[in-house]
């Protein structure tokens, strides 16, 4: 009996009766509704908007503070990174007794460890005493990133190998006449100490505020609910959709916080850069719009009473006027099996329902002639495919009919595994199998031919690089279906890849070169409007050049690696850095307002000022000039752009040195250089 009203049911939602009806009903839900919605939507818009700003205060002031908690955990490692030498590393009872003499770093740390520059643990010191356990960790990102880049890195969640507990790792590079010769970092144990608890404090009035720490990924790093550390904040049903929502906008890490929807709550997130954490906080908006969502729906019940009314009255005019519809329904449903004879049965009708009928008998006759000319193509394409050196496959309705041997071999199936199972099964996933669609659809409606080199995913889960190729049938007609091409190209990807890093990259710092710097400047132009807010940042480095005079091109080389760390671990994680050449550098800024450009560059010549580089018996140190520019309509080309950022670093070196000017806008450029 359930299963008969449920099919009764999707029976009537398929009435077209019913969904007029239905229409009907709607528009006068919106006309009757509109001024209830009006006004009281207004009224709960300027509750909320309240409320906006002050989740948004209290977000972006508690990312403030974590960051700066964070930079000084840093710090307090690299005071002590900078008193480690290689002497002191090969004696095991001096490095004991050193971190022994250290209770300030180890109280800030759950441990604290140092590592040799193979990731092997020369001791862990933490509450119970100093310990020398068997345990290897160059296989852990956070150890290769600070290894490789010589910079200061805050991990990922991960999960203790020592004692199983989640962690967050703090690392900092210990130098020597080689480059990196060891690490020390600290852990924070994310179970026993809570991230947010000197920045948030919790009040009666405030039960329903919910304040969450996540990494740029989205993992819980605190949470109120200890059980939700380490797992996606997706999860968490208060913030899940604002989750999204940040995702959709690009991630971006915008320290003044965000305001974000989510349904029933109030959400605003604020990005901590020095570790490159986002605080999110949600409150819910329930309590603050009762009393104007009681008066709504009060509202809107009267309204509902005359609206079902109207849909019955509805309802019965459209029964009767579409009752030769049903008889045309009927015949249709035998269009292509061959009883009543296609000629004949046809019900007769006048207007709309009279020409609909005219078109399916017609349709019929098209549709039979088509299913024979089909079975000839696909005769003969057969025939074709089986001696093809490339993999061919045919589908129609997004289902494989034919496919060859060679597209058999590649794919690691029989042709039983393909012959009417879903043309996704070879994509890595669903979202490449629709963005793919999309971009077939659109060659499809322009007359070209489908070609793009992608991944593509064999029967025991590896993949290969593929390159595709597609063509329809008969342009115009998907239902004729599609032939595919595919060939295996992955030796030919990995030699263009490694070319393309080649030439975008500095071999001696790793940062982007002026290649590339020039292809993203480009494109951000190309984009503007759009692309705007962007800012470029041009870095001239001041006393660099009797580094290299006085101490050797091996001491300036080491002193540049230790600006593009410093640079690394105080822009975003969105900002290209690259090295220009010499001793210039740029930052490109994308979805950077001048004044946030400022900041950041500010914070940048405060990181090259602090560097302090130990070299042959000496401390080699340096500064920075820095000129700032934000793209405005008035630049038409990168070069105008890199004028106005190169202007604004020789004011600053004109005014003595070490400081950061902005530039000027392009109209003004062109007037001072006229």
């Amino acid at each position: 009996m359930t299963s008969r009203w449920r099919a009764i049911a999707a029976s009537a939602l398929d009435s077209l009766k019913l969904r007029v009806t239905l229409g009907v009903a709607a528009a006068l839900v919106l006309g009757m509704g509109a001024i209830t919605a009006a006004l009281v939507g207004r009224a709960e818009h300027d509750t909320l908007r309240a409320q906006h700003q002050r989740e948004l205060n209290d977000a972006a002031r508690t990312a403030d503070l974590l960051s700066g908690n964070v930079t000084g955990l840093q710090r307090d490692l690299q005071s002590v990174a900078a008193q480690l030498d290689p002497a002191l590393l090969a004696n095991e009872r001096e490095l004991d007794r050193f971190i022994r003499d250290k209770p300030v770093l180890r109280e800030h740390f759950a441990n604290v460890f140092v590592l040799d520059r193979y990731g092997r643990a020369r001791l862990v010191a933490d509450a119970n005493g100093i310990r020398h356990p068997d345990l290897d960790v160059s296989d852990r990102p956070y150890f290769r990133q600070t290894l490789a880049q010589g910079r200061p890195v805050v991990s990922e969640p991960i999960v203790a190998r020592l004692n199983g507990a989640p962690l967050v790792i703090l690392t900092y590079p210990v130098f020597g006449p080689g480059g990196v010769v060891a690490v020390i970092g600290g852990s924070l144990e994310l179970a026993s100490r809570d991230l947010l608890a000197e920045q948030v404090r919790h009040q009666e009035s405030d039960v329903d505020a919910l304040t969450v720490l996540t990494d740029a990924t989205g993992v819980i790093l605190a949470h109120p609910d200890r059980n939700r550390l380490l797992r996606p904040i997706a999860e968490e049903p208060r913030l899940a959709e604002a989750f999204a929502a940040w995702v959709a906008m690009g991630r971006p890490m915008e320290p003044s916080g965000l305001t974000l929807p989510q349904s029933g709550e109030v959400v605003s997130a604020a990005g901590a850069a020095a570790p490159n954490w986002i605080v999110w906080r949600a409150r819910a908006e329930s309590e603050l719009l009762a009393p104007l969502r009681i008066a709504r729906r009060a509202a809107l019940g009267w309204a509902a009473g005359l609206i079902a009314l109207t849909s019955l009255g509805v309802f019965a005019l459209l029964r009767s006027e579409l009752r030769p519809l049903v008889l045309l329904e009927r015949r249709a449903q035998h269009l292509f099996d061959g009883r009543p004879d296609a000629d004949t049965a046809w019900p007769q009708a006048r207007g709309e329902i009279g020409r609909l009928q005219r078109v399916l008998h017609h349709v019929g006759a098209e549709r039979a002639q088509l299913e024979a000319f089909n079975a000839q193509v696909l005769l003969k394409l057969g025939s074709v495919m089986s001696a093809a050196p490339i993999g061919i496959a045919f589908t129609r309705d997004r289902r494989f009919e034919l496919v060859s041997a060679e597209f058999c071999r590649l794919f690691g199936r029989a042709e039983h595994e393909f012959l009417g199972q879903p043309a996704q099964m070879i994509y890595t996933s669903e979202d490449e199998y629709q963005r793919l669609g999309a971009l077939v659809s659109e060659a499809f409606g322009a007359g070209h031919s489908f070609v793009q080199e992608l991944q593509m995913l064999r029967a025991d889960g590896s993949t290969f690089w593929a390159s595709l190729r597609g063509n329809p049938v008969a342009t115009g007609d998907p239902a004729a279906g599609t032939i595919w091409s595919v060939a295996d190209v992955t030796e030919q990807h990995a030699q263009t890849e490694q070319l393309a890093w080649s030439a975008t990259h500095d071999p001696l710092t790793g940062l982007a070169n002026r290649k590339l710097f020039l292809q993203r400047a480009g494109a951000v132009l190309a984009a503007a409007p759009l692309s705007m807010p962007a800012t470029l940042v041009m870095i001239d480095l001041d006393r660099f050049k009797p580094i290299n005079d006085t101490a050797g091109h091996a001491a300036g080389d080491a002193m540049l690696r230790a600006v593009a760390a410093a640079l690394g671990t105080t822009v975003r994680a969105t900002d290209l850095v690259v090295r220009l050449g010499g001793d210039e550098f740029a930052l490109l800024l994308e979805r950077c307002p001048e004044a946030a450009g400022m900041r950041i560059a500010e914070a940048v010549r405060e990181a090259i000022h602090a560097i302090s580089l130990p070299w042959e018996g000496r401390t080699l140190r340096i500064g920075a000039s820095l000129g700032v520019s934000c793209l405005s309509p008035g630049m038409t080309t990168v070069d105008e752009w890199v004028d106005a950022a190169d202007a604004a670093c020789y004011a600053a070196k004109n005014a003595g040195r070490g400081m950061v000017h902005a530039g000027l806008p392009a109209p003004a450029i062109a007037v001072a250089h006229g």
